[in-house]
């Protein structure tokens, strides 16, 4: 197998984000319960984790939970809900022992108090941690952030904070929930899917895609491995001439 470049050397991606689709598939193709699914997906989770802070990377974001997934039935929110909790609960002590510091990003305000206080908590004790920056996007959607983001900065201006001509990129980008994370190198998708379903949408102008089969449930470090080898193979012009 070809070998993967050094973690120390520039060619491994800084920050990879991942769009988690499949887990109703797989459970779908075994005749099983789509909760049975998304257990398995929180297993990849931390699979896919511990291999990112092993292989050197320093930023993972994961979509969890789309803006558009409060538009699924009821129960099987319920039941998604439920992992989060129980992911919040139990594997903070692992992260925080690893030096995870886990963000979370999105609309907080559609989740139950018991989750924000879970997720509120969770950031506060992980956030002097130094390893890897896990950020988990729950309850989130791309055009709402940006959305989020020209409104704040209008109520800037009107507060006489700076002047329209002052707004650069620069300027919005401290407006994002991702203030302070560099934006992704690569964006994987799983399960065949082949679009960015309103994740990160000002962040990846530049990203790198990747779209895999392989579902969810059945993503490891290998999969993230032959991600990076594909990463390094490509080249990044920015709009530069070859």
């Amino acid at each position: 197998m070809e070998a993967l470049p050094s973690t120390a050397g520039p060619a491994v991606p800084v920050h990879v984000a991942i769009i988690m689709d499949g887990n109703g598939r797989w459970a779908t193709a075994r005749g099983l319960p789509r909760t049975v699914g998304h257990q398995q997906g929180a297993e990849a989770v931390r699979r896919t984790v511990k291999g990112a802070a092993e292989l050197g990377i320093q930023y993972l974001t994961l979509y969890g939970f789309s803006s558009e997934n409060w538009k699924r039935p009821a129960a099987e929110i319920d039941d998604l809900m439920g992992l989060l909790r129980v992911y919040l609960r139990n594997e903070i002590a692992d992260l925080d022992r690893n030096g995870v510091r886990l963000r979370v990003i999105g609309d907080r305000n559609r989740l139950s108090p018991d989750i924000v206080r879970l997720i509120e908590s969770a950031e506060e004790r992980t956030s002097g941690n130094t390893g890897l920056n896990l950020t988990v996007a729950l309850s989130y959607g791309g055009r709402a952030e940006i959305t989020q983001a020209a409104r704040r900065i209008a109520e800037a201006v009107l507060a006489g904070e700076f002047r329209p001509e002052d707004i650069d990129e620069a300027v919005f980008a401290r407006y994002l929930l991702t203030e302070g994370i560099p934006d992704p190198d690569l964006l994987i998708r799983t399960s065949g899917e082949q679009r960015i379903s309103n994740f990160l949408l000002w962040q990846t102008a530049y990203t790198e895609l990747l779209f895999l089969d392989r579902l969810w449930p059945d993503f490891g470090k290998e999969d993230l491995e032959n991600a990076i080898r594909e990463f390094c193979r490509r080249e990044r012009r920015y709009g530069a001439s070859a």
